[in-house]
């Protein structure tokens, strides 16, 4: 059997610093913008992807509303994965 998730710890050590707390509100941000304008809607499924993967770029020209599932899958574009499957740089 799995072991059970340890929210409490996973908050101290990665959700709790000053970064994570700017860039989480920046993100609810983007989020609020895009429903005054019209370009999401409360309970819509849709996330709003940032282009540059900066979340505290909140131009309208770096935002943009797409499914849930394709914003949060990263199709091997970032990490330390990416590019290998498709032959792309490797990191040494």
């Amino acid at each position: 059997m799995a072991k059970p998730r340890d929210y409490k710890r996973e908050y101290r050590v990665s959700q709790s610093s000053t970064k994570a707390k700017k860039d989480r509100a920046a993100r609810n941000k983007a989020r609020r913008k895009a429903i005054k304008e019209g370009r999401a809607k409360k309970g819509d499924g849709k996330d709003i992807h940032h282009k540059d993967h900066n979340p505290r770029n909140n131009s309208k020209k770096n935002t943009r509303s797409v499914s849930r599932k394709s914003n949060r899958s990263d199709g091997g574009k970032r990490g330390n994965r990416a590019g290998k499957s498709r032959g792309g740089r490797r990191s040494k």
